[in-house]
């Protein structure tokens, strides 16, 4: 019974940290859009750190991968096609 508290208590302890710990950098690279730095690396950062723990930043991480692949294959057909001409 005391082994069970205690990994319950772990368990616990460790979502807070990851909780903290994500949405402490998560809200320093939104503070980051509007003053100088590196938003676009370090919002990806927080959303990964919580994706430890949460579901629902796993999701948005992942729609924010596709989002970036979809707009980096974008610019390189506009590239290719202003080379083309």
């Amino acid at each position: 019974m005391i082994r069970r508290a205690l990994h319950v208590t772990y368990r616990t302890a460790r979502r807070i940290v990851v909780a903290v710990v994500g949405v402490s950098v998560l809200l320093v690279g939104v503070v980051m859009l509007v003053t100088p730095g590196p938003a676009v690396v370090v919002i990806p950062i927080g959303l990964a750190i919580l994706a430890i723990e949460f579901v629902w930043a796993r999701q948005w991480l992942r729609k924010l991968r596709e989002m970036i692949s979809r707009k980096n294959a974008e610019n390189r057909a506009r590239s290719a096609e202003s080379h083309r001409e």
